[in-house]
């Protein structure tokens, strides 16, 4: 067990509340995940356990542990209730009441108000990165659900930080919590972090030989705002390199589809701004890289913990201009240590290539409504053709729309079998991405 589980889940199992704190990546959704599905009582059917996430991509993360962790209880009914979804599909999943709920406070709010969700036989509720629902303003959406909860229930609150509006949930609506913290500050044998202090107008040269020093198979490069973020992509397009954006300004499905690629190794770069920094579960991140550096030392320890996980020696490397020093100063105080800055002169950057990603993405204009499943579509680019098993990726599938990863080089002759050829005896709309 990680620590957050080993302090959490004893006074969990006993019923307690629990008020946590645990980094990123700590195992806490396995751990709140076991303590629910525990007292889950699946002949009953009643919402017995709600979670309340601050994305949909977060949601959609706890959705999938949970019903990973629930294989072993037959029956289990679980539904994700999230905003950027049509509001007819949901109804539809409600009209049997599912035994746990996961959603955003504002979806969860609106089928509350509608009745279409009934809360009156909860046993568990869990706020998961508390903190983080509140930077997004969803302070009175939260305590409005958990008003309409049962007074006797068990409230899990998870949280990275600890501002006084947490503290406010909590004295409010806890009974007696146990507190839990984890510490937050990330191991030096867990990541090797570097700052390199650079000259005004140099950033995005100095990020290139970032990349072609270190050559990270994936790395997350953070921007504090979604217009530079936006010019850092356009700027990289230009240089050659294959990346994609995460930002507040995207729609649902292109958020959607920039997570899957970058997830299924079709991109090996991602530019994002904070909404990226939390709740967003990619195994295997080589590098983060701070474009800029947070104003925030918090949020920076945040950013670079996506790196160095479940047991992997992660990189952190970020860039900061003369003037910005009393930044790098502030995260020294808070990690109680200092940093090591380098010069980028000692970066080699002979070698050009372009960090080329070993996938590309195919979309299928198909999805779980058409029942279709991912050993569908395996079959079809496997079954009497000569692409092998070993050079398909990953497969996603969503309610309209799939998406599967093949290597390089067999992209073009999959995507023409795949387009000529059928899945389930049906034709589909195929595309590759960008």
């Amino acid at each position: 067990m990680t620590p957050i589980q080993a302090q959490s889940l004893p006074a969990m199992l006993e019923g307690k509340d629990i008020l946590a704190q645990a980094k990123t990546g700590s195992g806490k959704t396995a751990a709140f995940a076991i303590g629910l599905l525990h007292k889950l009582e699946t002949n009953k059917y009643q919402t017995q356990a709600l979670v309340l996430c601050p994305t949909r991509e977060l949601a959609d993360q706890v959705s999938a542990e949970v019903r990973r962790l629930a294989r072993a209880i037959p029956n289990t009914k679980l539904v994700t209730l999230c905003g950027g979804k049509p509001m007819q599909a949901q109804l539809a999943a409600l009209e049997h009441p599912p035994h746990i709920v996961i959603g955003t406070p504002g979806r969860i709010l609106k089928h509350l108000d509608k009745a279409t969700l009934k809360l009156d036989d909860l046993k568990t509720l869990v706020l998961d990165e508390a903190d983080r629902m509140l930077d997004m303003g969803f302070y009175d959406e939260i305590i409005r659900v958990i008003e309409k909860t049962p007074k006797q229930k068990q409230t899990l609150l998870f949280s990275a930080t600890y501002p006084d509006q947490i503290k406010k949930i909590s004295n409010k609506f806890q009974n007696d919590p146990v507190d839990v913290r984890v510490e937050s500050i990330h191991d030096d044998k867990e990541i090797k972090q570097i700052f390199y202090e650079i000259e005004a107008g140099e950033r995005s040269k100095a990020l290139i030989a970032l990349l072609q020093h270190y050559k990270p198979e994936s790395s997350i490069v953070f921007c504090n705002t979604k217009q530079q973020c936006q010019e850092l992509v356009d700027e990289l397009w230009k240089q050659g390199f294959h990346v994609l954006a995460l930002h507040g300004d995207l729609e649902q499905r292109d958020r959607d589809q920039v997570i899957v690629q970058f997830a299924n190794k079709s991109s090996s770069i991602l530019i994002a701004t904070d909404v990226a920094s939390r709740g967003l579960d990619i195994k295997d991140l080589s590098a983060v890289i701070n474009y800029e550096l947070s104003p925030d030392p918090e949020i920076h320890i945040h950013r670079i913990g996506r790196t160095g996980r479940a047991g992997n020696q992660g990189l952190a490397l970020s860039l900061f201009l003369a003037s910005e020093k009393f930044r790098v100063e502030a995260i020294e105080a808070f990690i109680k240590n200092p940093v090591r800055i380098d010069k980028t002169s000692t970066l080699k950057t002979h070698d050009f290539s372009k960090l080329i990603p070993p996938m590309v993405t195919l979309g299928i204009n198909a999805g779980r409504k058409d029942k279709v499943r991912a050993g569908d579509i395996l079959g079809a680019l496997t079954a009497n053709t000569s692409l092998e098993g070993k050079q398909i990726g990953k497969i996603d599938i969503f309610d309209k729309y799939a998406y599967v990863a093949v290597e390089q080089a067999m992209a073009k002759e999959a995507l023409q079998i795949l387009a000529e050829g059928k899945i389930k005896g049906r034709k589909f709309k195929i595309r590759r991405l960008k």
